[in-house]
């Protein structure tokens, strides 16, 4: 078992490099599928889109559209050709059952950061109800690969420190569309840097690449790998956007407005 794991890791890295990033925000922004009600040309242009806040409309400017646009193509090309094809492999291989449970696992991984966040935002009964599905799934649901919680009236929350600097109204900043993560901003590219940082500090924490594993300390590396990209794997998989599949004319100005309106709605809930 060793010995494969240690022919096996070299793949295992170049994977992790160009997966992991997107495992933790591949949301191509979480966007919805449905495309909005007509807007006029004053709300969404090419270097800005106009979107609705607690304090009214507020105009989100894309400075760098040029820079914006390459990178956009640059994720299609990626996604199109490297990442769905692995996902698609993926979604073959492994039976429903198992893809599910696997979501379910990462899923519940999630809500420490959830968690955190919505103490930090002051928000006691979304922390409480966060708290509880943890609870509940790491252990009725065998360490998340089952999620009884919803069944039980727990619904599932979602906070970032994005939304957490925006609640305590800190500007979105430009767009900024990032290499393989998506859309963004300057406030969710900083928030997701903090979530990134606090994750690390957690596995460091707990030492989990130190583990011993199998009567072997180096495979505790090795196995955080493996999560890593199949966590990449998993959050694409939960993404239903296909770049270019709305077969809209004007596609980045779309995922753009959708982009920053869905984000803004988060930071009001």
């Amino acid at each position: 078992m060793t010995l494969t794991i240690r022919r096996a890791y070299p793949v295992l890295i170049i994977l992790y490099l160009a997966l992991t990033l997107a495992g933790c925000a591949t949301t191509t922004a979480n966007l919805p599928p449905e495309v909005p009600a007509m807007h006029t040309v004053s709300e969404i242009g090419d270097d800005f889109v106009t979107i609705k806040t607690a304090k009214g409309p507020v105009k989100l400017e894309d400075p760098w559209v040029g820079y914006n646009r390459s990178i956009y193509k640059f994720n299609y090309n990626f996604d199109k050709y490297v990442f769905l094809p692995i996902v698609n492999t993926y979604e073959f291989i492994a039976p429903t059952v198992v893809q599910t449970g696997v979501s379910n696992f990462f899923n519940n991984i999630a809500e420490i950061r959830t968690l955190y966040n919505s103490l930090l935002q002051g928000k006691g009964q979304k922390s409480l109800t966060t708290l509880e599905r943890f609870a509940t799934n790491s252990t009725i649901g065998i360490l998340g690969l089952f999620d009884p919680a919803t069944g039980f009236g727990m619904k599932r929350q979602n906070e970032d420190f994005g939304q957490t600097l925006g609640y305590y109204d800190v500007g979105t900043g430009p767009y900024f569309v990032l290499p393989i993560l998506g859309p963004g901003t300057v406030r969710s590219a900083g928030g997701f840097a903090v979530d990134t940082g606090v994750h690390a500090g957690i596995k460091s924490a707990l030492d989990i690449p130190n583990w011993n594993i199998w009567g072997n300390e180096n495979t505790g590396t090795a196995v955080v790998n493996v999560a890593s990209v199949f966590k990449a794997i998993d959050n694409r998989h939960q993404e239903p956007f296909r770049y270019h599949d709305s077969g809209y004319p004007f596609e980045y100005e779309l995922v753009k407005f959708l982009y920053a309106q869905s984000r803004e709605l988060q930071v009001m809930k």
